[in-house]
């Protein structure tokens, strides 16, 4: 399972063939910092609030969330810079899971994945970016559905398209749009904090850890706060493309995770120093009603730096999505054609576009949101498979390299919360749980049909193949093994 390690050099963009077709390592430490940074600050920070402050009732106990959310994540990431340093491998849960536990349960992640969980993150945050960019256009009434629709479908094409051309201008994409939503939090986190320290206005905070205390809310307010750090594991979805992983992969962790905890809750913070808890309760997008109360007629800028946020936090989610279904496709998961990549570019056009496709097929969804409810309880479980898988490695493979090696605390800990996220919420949800275990469960007839079987119609293999051809030469692509077969003929 472990890829070739060695840098190669050349630029993806310039389109000149350069050595063999294979995935470059074009990612630096700080492209990387920003990936995690880019990916994770999307638009859970501006209307996630709400659906904590919901669950806790509670000022005090809500910045306690936002920060139990923050060390948890850098946990999930430590652990993680483990397993993406001994595995060397592209596709994060998907390939750590196939190391440890074999294909089966692989393949069901990756379907979870390939059904649900990727085009529907990727959709939401698309439209959420369409929202917020036409809203100052329609500054009386929310913004026709249609138009939220088309815009979000324009930035996904356009996107993809930036995503095939170039690996290095996706990350300088990334980069830019990062430093933007920083910037916007900044602002935020500013105009929070004049509002206690040059008005005095401190009496939101008074009896701030009155509230509900009920577990099973607890466990809810917890998902809407983790939604908000979503993306902390999503640089090792591409370490096959990160200069030296074995550095870079920890560093980029403590570098982001740190960075983001800190800003979000100073955020909120700031969010609870200008409005009420009946305010934020009420509010469908926390910092645009902060805008309104705070920067007056200049309010309209919110949702401009929401729009910059998310559209930054679409780039990272569709960049690393293809990679997930490359290294898929590389295991015989999904059709061969996924693990194709452009001849000169060195960029996986085919599983981009997959990407894309299955993201525009969701926004015709009537409502996207609903199944997000569906995979929260998956999702956690999957994570906690992949720190299970690591622990599992250790005791099969104890002399396997580990370049970074975790005290056993952090990952038992890790364990702990995910049992927590994953079963304290079903008394509350059960046809959650329900729906999104049968939604994964039905991937074990598709695996056992469609890729176990081998003897499949001679007919249906002639006729795959015919169109991998057709394909391949419209998009001008091809895997890494046939251009090592060509090269050494």
């Amino acid at each position: 399972m472990t890829s070739d390690a060695r840098p190669v050099n050349g630029d993806a963009g310039k389109g000149d063939h350069d050595g063999p077709v294979k995935l470059k390592r074009k990612i630096t430490l700080m492209n990387g910092v920003a990936l995690i940074i880019g990916t994770i600050i999307g638009s859970g920070i501006f209307v996630s609030p709400t659906g904590v402050y919901k669950s806790t009732k509670s000022v005090g106990t809500s910045i306690v969330v936002w920060c139990l959310s923050g060390v948890f994540s850098t946990l999930g990431a430590l652990c993680y810079a483990e397993l993406g340093t001994s595995i060397t491998r592209s596709g994060g849960d998907y390939a750590y899971i196939y190391v440890a536990f074999g294909p089966l349960a692989a393949f069901l992640r990756l379907w979870i994945a390939l059904l649900i969980i990727r085009p529907t993150t990727q959709a939401i945050v698309a439209l959420t970016f369409a929202h917020y960019a036409a809203k100052p256009f329609f500054q009386d009434c929310e913004p026709p559905d249609n138009a939220v629709r088309l815009l979000a479908a324009v930035c996904l094409c356009l996107l993809t398209a930036i995503n095939c051309l170039s690996v290095r201008w996706a990350m300088r994409i990334q980069s830019v749009f990062t430093a933007a939503k920083l910037f916007a939090l900044i602002v935020i986190i500013l105009a929070g904090l004049y509002d206690v320290a040059i008005t005095g206005h401190t009496e939101n905070f008074e009896n701030a850890f009155e509230g509900n205390y009920d577990i099973s809310e607890l466990a809810l307010g917890f998902y809407s706060g983790l939604f908000a750090f979503g993306g902390w594991n999503f640089l090792n979805f591409v370490t096959e493309e990160l200069q030296d992983p074995y550095k870079n992969l920890p560093r980029a962790i403590w570098i982001a995770l740190p960075m983001v905890t800190g800003v979000y809750v100073l955020a909120n913070v700031a969010y609870f120093a200008v409005l009420s808890g009946m305010e934020i309760e009420s509010s469908p997008a926390v910092a645009v009603s902060f805008g309104a109360k705070m920067f007056g007629s200049l309010y309209w800028l919110v949702p401009i730096f929401v729009a910059l946020s998310t559209f930054g936090g679409v780039n990272g989610i569709l960049f690393t999505s293809s990679r997930l279904f490359l290294t898929g496709s590389q295991e015989g998961h999904l059709p061969g054609l996924f693990s194709y990549i452009h001849v000169k570019k060195m960029t996986p056009i085919p599983s981009l576009i997959f990407t894309c496709v299955t993201s525009l097929a969701m926004l015709l969804v009537s409502d996207v949101f609903v199944l997000i409810d569906y995979y929260g309880q998956i999702l956690w479980l999957s994570v906690a498979a992949s720190i299970g898988g690591m622990l599992w490695l250790r005791h099969k493979q104890p002399d396997m390299s580990r370049p970074i090696k975790v005290n056993m605390a952090i990952p038992v800990i890790f364990l702990f919360c995910c049992a927590f996220l994953v079963i304290f919420p079903i008394p509350k949800q059960p046809m959650n749980t329900v729906i999104g275990a049968a939604i994964t469960l039905s991937g074990v007839p598709v695996y056992y049909l469609f890729v176990k079987r081998k003897n499949k119609p001679v007919k249906f293999n002639r006729a795959i193949e015919r169109l991998t051809e057709i394909l391949q030469s419209i998009m001008v692509v091809t895997s890494p093994e046939t251009e090592q077969m060509l090269s050494s003929s």
